[in-house]
């Protein structure tokens, strides 16, 4: 017998329809050892976090540059972390192998593969919305189309490909690269509270399966 099941997917019409998200928090730029330990110290306070790391993009075939950026969320506020300034401290390190901490990512297998150019480390506590969001009958993967079908705006992808190891990260950058890390948290926030209902999104298509 066949039977129907739910499964969410936004269109790229649908998508650019949207209003664009505004980032709500403060922002933090985090430029040397000094400051990144006193970031760490605050961090260590939430037990669940939003991550994502920046890449300045490489338009040679087959080359790829080292991690510039790594950007934890708490909610309220988001730190930039110019690791291309500083370095992969090992306090930086602890973080992220740290199972008292929840991270919540998207991708985390490429977002670890580019690390691990820098250092090896073991990662622990972190949660890949990309499997989260199948539970929820979501099928799309990007970070842009997963939070526009839960919240219905649009995040605006225009920083994407502008320099991350420049001398100094310009605002729109910076609300770019904090804006990626707090929708991962949010979204988890968000499908944890239960307050999201797939059988009532605008979204909904119905795929037969036997």
């Amino acid at each position: 017998m066949n039977v129907k099941t739910i499964i969410l997917s936004i269109s790229k019409e649908q998508l650019a329809a949207l209003p664009t998200v505004t980032y709500p928090g403060h922002i933090v730029v985090v430029n040397t050892v000094e400051q990144a330990t006193s970031a760490l110290e605050i961090i260590k306070r939430y037990p669940v976090v939003g991550f994502d790391t920046e890449t300045k993009p490489s338009f040679r075939k087959g080359r790829t540059n080292q991690v510039a950026l790594i950007q934890i969320s708490t909610g309220d506020c988001c730190y930039l972390f110019r690791i291309n300034k500083f370095g992969f401290i090992p306090e930086l390190c602890r973080l992220i192998e740290d199972e008292s901490t929840t991270k919540v990512g998207l991708s985390l297998k490429d977002e670890f593969q580019v690390l691990h150019k820098i250092q090896e480390f073991s990662p622990k506590g972190f949660i890949d919305l990309q499997s989260m969001v199948k539970e929820y009958n979501i099928q799309d993967c990007s970070l842009q189309k997963i939070y526009g079908i839960i919240f219905n705006e649009r995040i605006s992808k225009s920083q994407r490909l502008s320099n991350w190891e420049a001398s100094t990260l310009t605002a729109p950058q910076q609300i770019y690269a904090s804006i990626d890390a707090w929708t991962c948290l949010k979204i988890y926030n968000h499908l944890i509270s239960g307050n999201f209902k797939p059988e009532e999104s605008p979204y909904k298509q119905s795929q037969e399966s036997q």
